[in-house]
């Protein structure tokens, strides 16, 4: 019996050892972020007299850790399947199907990604985080941030194929419900479906255009299904050390005139291949509502598998609301293995 036990495991580690050969490569990389942050503004609104200024812990670390495996099909196409952590949490994952010239399809299942036109949101320069990042109305994190962008959803899938200087995504988010789960259908109160795609084209060397159009899913009482109307178009320019960008969307929402208008531009300047420094603006024009603006700069240094990076950030009448204002720094050191 112990025998036959022991020619049993030899007989199955060797078909292991067989069949690992067809399982393609896999990789484990990851990151570990390291900040320094202050904010003010909406932090100082409290309306509890002796927290005044009070804006909590300003340090904080964060790593995250991606596991990646690839196989080749018969044909040349090759799947790949990537999982990653942050913090221990589960943050994206994901399947890719590589077609060579046919373009490649990818799955995000986790809340961590962006389809169709969010690929090209914001393509304005930045050394660091754009200009929204930190800012919001109320100190919380949780409401009344920089409005305006567009979006393709997180989940779902993303098409896309380059061919010689143009290069197209296209973006499907299923709609969603309170019974997602794996193997099952969306439950009671599901939202519509986002639907979007874009195109950009690089008609000389340095300039790049692009232009996005598309539908998102949007809550209004009564009816699950109605979504709001979307666009954007930008132009970026690299010339020397020298990257600008200018970038325009709109959002026309469903069963209100409360439409927004958002306006970006930006400037990167690369000081040489390892420092680089940059500013954005932001104006978002609802209208019903009073002009969102925000503007920040950032800068980078890299050294190795080191980068150091700060950016400093602000923002005036955040979520359209008169009054709501905030400002972020935040200088950071983040090492990548």
């Amino acid at each position: 019996m112990k025998t036959w036990k022991k020619a049993g495991v030899t007989a199955l580690a060797s078909s292991l050892v067989a069949t690992s050969a067809f399982a393609g490569a896999a990789t484990v990389s990851g990151s570990a972020n390291m900040t320094y942050t202050a904010n003010s503004g909406a932090q100082d609104t409290t309306t509890t007299t002796d927290q005044y200024g009070q804006d909590g812990q300003r340090w904080g670390l964060n790593k995250s850790i991606t596991f990646a495996g690839s196989g080749e099909m018969d044909n040349g196409w090759t799947v790949s399947i990537s999982h990653t952590l942050l913090d221990g949490s589960s943050t994206g994952v994901g399947m890719t199907l590589d077609m060579g010239d046919a373009g490649t399809l990818d799955y995000q299942g986790d809340a961590a990604g962006s389809r169709g036109i969010g690929k090209i949101k914001d393509k304005m320069p930045t050394a660091d985080d754009g200009v929204d990042n930190g800012l919001d109305a109320n100190g919380t994190t949780a409401a009344g941030g920089v409005s305006g962008t567009v979006t393709g959803g997180a989940t779902g899938f993303h098409y896309s194929k380059s061919m010689d200087m143009i290069s197209i995504g296209l973006g499907y988010m299923p709609k969603g419900g309170s019974t997602n789960t794996p193997g099952g259908v969306g439950g009671a109160g599901a939202s519509a479906s986002s639907v979007s795609g874009f195109v950009s084209i690089d008609p000389m060397d340095g300039l790049e255009i692009g232009f996005g159009v598309g539908e998102k899913a949007t809550a209004k009482a009564g009816d699950n299904s109605q979504t709001d109307d979307m666009d954007t178009v930008y132009a970026t320019y690299v010339y020397g050390p020298l990257t600008v960008g200018y970038q325009v969307s709109n959002t026309d929402t469903y069963s209100t005139t409360a439409d927004d208008e958002m306006t970006r531009w930006g400037i990167l300047y690369a000081v040489n291949d390892e420092l680089s420094i940059s500013y954005q603006d932001h104006t978002n024009d609802d209208t019903t509502a009073t002009d969102e603006e925000a503007s920040g700069w950032a800068a980078s240094y890299t050294v190795g598998s080191m980068t150091f990076k700060a950016h400093r950030n602000k923002g005036t009448n955040l979520g359209n609301a008169t009054g709501q204002e905030s400002e972020h720094t935040e200088v950071g050191v983040t090492f990548a293995f």
